[in-house]
């Protein structure tokens, strides 16, 4: 953009490429991050562990994705995507494992049995985890969209980098720590009173109150996310043009002087080919079509036909008067393309419709055409994945119906913000559009498998303590003890840092920022931590029923490390000797008790 002499010139167009900011967003995520980290542990080594590893992954990450864009061409969004979400997952996974490490000092533990107690148990979950989130972000690439695919393989790899620092270079720094990861008098006591159930956490608390009322909050929690799922019915998507761009950019302003000057459908002309080579009389077939064109009701100006050099295919311009993301453009392309069948009827000439607004529609309309398989994969992927863990048909049901419930809803919300404009100055939205028609089946991708995170690491520790004996609701309540804490500082600290993103002025990355963010606060407070109790409450111990055929079918995936926990009790007690065993046997009685 120039200025000489009171004259103005803007770029606009595909060719004119601004690479989104996120500096601030990343900031604002990581300094929540610290001290949602700081209040969880109560210290400050436990709380600089996570940040120090996810910094580095993400460093990784965002070097290799820059250096393939030498290689490969790639979306613009793909760095800010794989930063986003690399960030979140990889402070979560650092923060299970360090939670569980200080869980086996406590114990009593050495430091490098701790540290291979905690990747044999959270170390597990978080590859479970991991895989869920990567193999739904690589599946974006089968639906044929590079744009897609590049965002989708980006994302995944990051998450990749995440889980694999978490499984090397986290446990060599816990190695450095030892023990005085632990030296905080506060964090101590306070870890003693959650493991040991010597006090009552806010999470027990809660989860007291929902096993007391499980239908009331069940029926609360289903229809909350109900009526924020109403405006997901009226989604229209679109893929982003100039006026989705940042304002005060070049392309806004390109955008914006050209409709102020001679309309919004000036941005998006159409281009119309008359294919007549199978025609007897191309000029007569082109000047029909072109007569047709020029008296529909959306269009400002059409161009007489231009033929090729043989005479038999010509170019029709067509100006809609609308934008080219509103739909009466859609319609307009739409209705040129019906009149192919009458004009191939009368002259033996094909009427065709292409240039970027209507390729943009056309691949707004295939996403929306995959979005409903591709949810259903999803969540058909869900329920085998959970059946595996939890060995249960109940349970992974009731998960996958929940995940779709905070999918729903988290749409209903970008579109009421995005799409008609409720609360659009308090999230900083310029004007109200369509939803990019990418950002669906992303966030699908995405919270299908930050829903797995919270299920797998929240009733795992209910499964556990079920199986030891414990009585169907006191084992949800003793899952709430061990795991609400941690899941609640994950779900913060993934919040804080998707919410950052809304300070972003590219619409693409504000939308998926909120969507994001609100899929995450819905699916861990809503969905996890209500309704999964309060279902779980209704079912007692048939949540945990398999029938005999499918448990002989199923492999036995052990994601919580349960064998491996028995296997080394049953070490301790062998090294011990035969005469701590009455000891042992009484505590569990106790326990079960």
């Amino acid at each position: 953009m120039g200025n000489w002499s009171g004259l103005k010139v803007s770029v606009g167009g595909r060719a004119v490429q601004e690479q989104a900011g996120g500096s601030a967003a990343e900031l604002i995520g990581l300094v929540v991050a610290a001290m949602t980290l700081v209040v969880t542990f109560g210290s400050l080594l436990a709380a600089g562990l996570p940040l120090l590893t996810a910094m580095l992954g993400v460093g990784v990450a965002f070097l290799c994705i820059t250096i393939a864009t030498a290689f490969f061409d790639m979306a613009s969004a793909s760095s800010t995507l794989a930063v986003m979400l690399g960030l979140a997952v990889a402070i979560d996974y650092a923060l299970f494992i360090v939670s569980r490490y200080r869980s086996e000092i406590r114990d009593g533990h050495e430091p490098e049995e701790a540290a291979g107690r905690a990747l044999g148990t959270a170390g597990s979950a978080v590859v479970f985890a991991g895989l869920t989130v990567i193999i739904a972000l690589a599946g974006l690439s089968v639906i044929g969209i590079n744009m897609l695919t590049t965002m989708g393989l980006a994302a995944a790899f990051a998450v990749t980098v995440a889980v694999i620092i978490a499984l090397s270079l986290l446990p060599a720094i816990l190695g450095f720590a030892g023990p005085r990861i632990m030296r905080d008098p506060l964090s101590t006591r306070r870890l003693r009173a959650q493991e040991g159930g010597e006090g009552e956490t806010m999470g027990v608390r809660w989860a007291r109150f929902v096993t007391r009322h499980p239908v009331k909050m069940l029926l609360v929690s289903v229809a909350g996310l109900g009526l924020l799922a109403i405006p997901a019915i009226s989604m229209r998507l679109t893929l982003p043009d100039d006026s989705m761009a940042a304002p005060g950019s070049s392309q806004r302003i390109a955008y914006d002087t050209v409709s102020k000057g001679f309309g919004e459908g000036f941005n998006g002309p159409l281009t119309v080919v008359v294919d007549a080579r199978d025609s007897d009389g191309p000029k007569a077939a082109a000047e029909e079509a072109f007569s047709v064109i020029s008296k529909l009701p959306d269009v400002a100006a059409a161009r007489p036909a231009a033929f090729n050099q043989a005479g038999d295919v010509a170019l029709i311009g067509a100006i809609p008067k609308s934008s080219p993301t509103s739909e009466a453009t859609k319609d307009l392309v739409t209705a040129i393309r019906e009149h192919s069948a009458a004009l191939h009827a009368d002259t033996g000439a094909q009427l065709m419709v292409t240039g970027t607004t209507a390729v943009n529609i056309d691949v707004s309309d295939k996403l929306g055409d995959a979005l409903v398989p591709y949810l259903a994969i999803v969540v058909g992927l869900a329920m085998v994945l959970l059946m595996l863990v939890f060995r249960s048909v109940l349970v992974p049901l009731k998960a996958a119906l929940g995940f779709l419930l905070s999918v729903l809803a988290t749409l209903g919300v970008v579109v009421a913000v995005f799409q008609w404009g409720w609360l659009k100055d308090l999230f900083g939205v310029d004007e109200t559009a369509p939803i990019v028609s990418v950002l669906p089946i992303i966030m699908i991708g995405i919270v299908f498998g930050l829903a797995m995170d919270y299920e797998v690491f929240l009733v795992t520790r209910m499964r556990e303590e079920y199986v030891r004996g414990y009585e169907p609701t006191a084992a949800i309540v003793s899952g709430f003890r061990h795991g609400a804490r941690v899941v609640t500082a994950a779900a913060i600290i993934m919040i804080s840092v998707f919410a950052g993103f809304l300070l972003d002025d590219v619409a693409l990355i504000k939308s998926i920022g909120l969507g994001l963010a609100s899929a995450v606060l819905f699916d861990a407070f809503v969905v996890r931590m209500t309704i999964v109790p309060a279902v779980m409450t209704l079912l007692g111990r048939r949540a945990w029923a398999l029938p005999r055929w499918l448990d002989r079918i199923l492999p036995d995936i052990d994601v919580e490390g349960e064998k491996l926990r028995r296997l080394l009790d049953a070490r301790q007690e062998d090294t011990a000797g035969s005469g701590d065993a009455p000891e042992t046997v009484s505590a569990s009685s106790s326990r079960r008790s």
